[in-house]
């Protein structure tokens, strides 16, 4: 709910805005002087319920974090600040060393899966935000660098077929102890699958498939995939994947995951009557 007065008629906060992709559903709001301010979370949305940054802020001082209190500006210009919930902790020479650090360790889960980390290359800013009431919701990881220990390949997804496999005999074979269980929360320690919220959400780069990814793959590694020639007039249309785009860092569940439950029991809700 939209805290602003329903009498009024103002425009821009009722319409749907492109940050609230799988966040807020965009069908499900009343009609009247109340569309658009009372709004329904999607189906895999998440609130965080916070958590303590303190060891996060320990754990960058011994990785070479500078405190705020010790920084010369004059000494390092080009240091890239960072701020915990808002607050500038301190600075670091190395951002990229240290981001990729704290992101293995959120991977790894010995950080909470809900704490964010956005890196502003532009604005030299590292920031991380632990705190609650933030709207997160859950996408698949895409392999950065091939990891010979897993044996999963650059550009693959991290949920490998045999966590698949392993989830589906689980179903039908429940194990005797609880602890052996994978589960979500398994998929989330194997770091196969991170919630994201809208800042981070900026700096990830998100493909709407696991088909898309592996054409994407095909594309780089030169391989001339062949035209579609139209025959078929119900075949859905997809759009080309540019050439130019960088490697995808996420790929999203399934896109019907933007509705919230009402919209997602009308059948057909991509067709028009």
């Amino acid at each position: 709910n939209t805290p602003i007065g329903r009498d009024g008629k103002i425009a821009k906060p009722r319409q749907l805005h492109n940050t609230h992709w799988g966040l807020v559903c965009p069908a499900e709001t009343p009609e009247g002087q109340a569309c658009g301010l009372v709004k329904n979370l999607s189906l895999m949305c998440y609130v965080s319920v916070g958590s303590p940054s303190e060891p996060l802020i320990e754990f960058m001082i011994n990785r070479g974090m500078e405190v705020v209190e010790e920084y010369e500006p004059l000494r390092y210009p080009h240091a890239t600040k960072i701020f915990v919930n808002g607050t500038w902790v301190g600075v670091h020479q190395d951002p990229k060393h240290l981001v990729s650090q704290v992101l293995d360790t959120r991977r790894k889960s010995y950080l909470q899966f809900e704490v964010s980390l956005i890196r502003e290359i532009r604005d030299q800013e590292f920031k991380i935000f632990s705190d609650a009431g933030r709207v997160m919701r859950p996408a698949f990881t895409v392999q950065q660098e091939d990891d010979p220990d897993t044996g999963i390949e650059k550009g693959h997804l991290v949920l490998t077929k045999d966590l698949v496999n392993r989830l589906a005999k689980e179903q039908s074979e429940p194990p005797d102890d609880p602890s052996m269980k994978i589960g979500w929360e398994g998929l989330i320690r194997a770091g196969a699958v991170e919630y994201l919220d809208a800042e981070e959400e900026e700096t990830s780069m998100i493909c709407m498939t696991p088909e898309d990814l592996e054409l994407y793959r095909l594309q780089k590694a030169g391989i001339t995939l062949e035209e579609d020639n139209g025959d078929d007039m119900n075949k859905r249309l997809k759009t080309r994947t540019n050439p130019t785009t960088h490697m995808y860092t996420h790929c999203e569940i399934h896109p019907s995951m933007i509705l919230g439950i009402c919209a997602s029991i009308i059948p057909f809700p991509d067709h028009n009557q």
